[in-house]
């Protein structure tokens, strides 16, 4: 199972768009790529971990998601609300993206206590919706499921909880076939005579 902070260092590695307030005519070049120029007033993509830094050293303004709107995330709670599946989401991280953006860049972000109140219903509402699978899972004794669309935090969630169930239910499966085998020999050796009970005298 991975720690919240290793899939929130996964979600730093998103791309994200800065306006820098400095000059820099070169390019940075880091392990995931090279970015730049940086002009100050020019919009420019980096990796969100960038932008974060930049931002506490108050050199650059972040630019919000398009899909942070607070009106777009308002139609993607109404998606969900209205399917019994999971809708595919703009990012796999909206949850960790939305945290850090709002921690560091609140300033920068119109609408933030909106846009933290449409993450969390649209969170609250797909892990309500993933446990009742889960539990339809288990009443039903199921060995293997599928869920699609699911973000690596909301997997994550539930994933303390399948090792034992599994392990559960496979020793739960493994007695049942067990018990119905021996009967099935007993059956069998009842319901057969012996070939020397039914052998022709010479």
């Amino acid at each position: 199972m991975m720690h919240p902070s290793e899939i929130e260092f996964m979600a730093e590695n998103e791309i994200i768009q800065i306006v820098p307030t400095f000059n820099h005519a070169g390019h940075v070049h880091l392990i995931c790529g090279s970015y730049g120029p940086f002009r100050a007033g020019l919009p420019l993509n980096v990796p969100i971990w960038v932008a974060l830094n930049l931002r506490q050293k108050k050199t650059c303004r972040i630019l919000a998601p398009d899909w942070m709107a607070v009106d777009k995330l308002q139609e993607r709670l109404e998606e969900e609300k209205a399917s019994k599946f999971f809708t595919q989401l703009p990012s796999n991280f909206y949850l960790e993206i939305t945290q850090m953006l709002l921690t560091v860049a609140s300033e920068d972000i119109p609408q933030g206590n909106d846009i933290k109140t449409a993450v969390k219903d649209l969170w609250d509402l797909r892990i309500a919706k993933l446990r009742s699978s889960v539990d339809l899972f288990i009443k039903e004794g199921r060995v293997q499921a599928s869920l699609n669309h699911l973000t690596p935090m909301e997997i994550n969630s539930v994933r303390p909880v399948f090792p034992d169930t599994l392990d559960a239910l496979m020793t739960l499966h493994e007695h049942i076939n067990s018990s119905d085998d021996r009967e099935d020999s007993s059956q069998s050796s009842i319901a057969t005579p012996s070939s020397a009970s039914f052998s022709p005298s010479l």
